[in-house]
């Protein structure tokens, strides 16, 4: 039985179709991690698992909430991402620190960001609270803020801020600015809207939440992080202030 030439060539050709490539020719290279410049590949690589594939929804920070993004400025949030944030479970992605990225991939994560989650006017007008702390807080009058504005939604539940589990996985800085900009994703207001019972009320002030801060790291060194019966390591040092020595909390 005789296959044509033509036959023969059309059975030979399909398999190397199918590969996507010719032989004799090498297959498409696979770029080195430092040539990735691609926002969505950066992001997807390095943030996503923790910060949620569309910046919400994440066990971390809610990097889509607009106002998140205008309290924070660009060095501070290159400084994160680059170097991790102490006391929190935020790792260094910095080359110079240890991790895979150069730090201009670091910047093009910044920048996208900003390009994906910034809004223009995110404050409506308001002076919100400075991100960084300038100045010690109270710890006792930090206690009666809280319990008037803020345990109505963090006692007893899962988001028992005072827990020392929890307080052993956040740090000063990070406790901050979820007071201040809140987090859309789990239903967290903003300075702004902090108030029992949805009631009106003032704004928390710097002072307010100043002294909210000193209260919470109180509590946290008032009592060690356990996981289960097994210590955690003590948090590490806050970004900011130095603070005065406090009164612990309640236990």
């Amino acid at each position: 039985m005789r296959i044509s030439v033509a036959l023969l060539s059309c059975a030979l050709a399909a398999p190397i179709a199918g590969c996507g490539w010719q032989t004799g020719y090498p297959p498409p290279a696979v770029p080195r991690p430092a040539d990735i410049h691609d926002f969505t590949t950066l992001y997807s690589q390095n943030c996503a698992a923790c910060h949620g594939s569309a910046g919400e929804n994440g066990p971390a920070t809610d990097l889509a909430n607009p106002e998140y993004e205008a309290l924070i400025d660009d060095a501070t949030l290159h400084k994160w991402i680059a170097a991790g944030m102490a006391g929190t479970q935020m790792p260094a992605f910095g080359k110079e620190n240890g991790g895979m990225l150069t730090d201009q991939q670091v910047g093009e994560i910044v920048t996208g960001m900003r390009k994906q989650w910034a809004r223009p006017d995110a404050f409506a007008g308001a002076q919100p609270p400075p991100y960084a702390q300038a100045h010690a807080g109270d710890a006792h009058r930090g206690q009666q803020v809280y319990q008037a504005r803020c345990a109505m939604c963090h006692t007893h539940s899962r988001q028992e801020v005072t827990s020392p589990i929890y307080l052993g996985l956040v740090n000063d800085q990070s406790l901050r600015s979820i007071i201040i900009a809140g987090s859309p994703d789990i239903g967290q207001p903003d300075w702004r809207h902090d108030s029992a019972g949805s009631k009106p009320a003032p704004p928390l002030s710097e002072q307010d939440v100043d002294d909210i801060i000193a209260y919470l790291a109180a509590v946290r060194s008032s009592e060690p992080a356990y996981a289960g019966n097994v210590a955690s390591p003590p948090p590490g040092p806050s970004e900011g202030v130095k603070r005065e020595p406090t009164a612990p909390g309640p236990q």
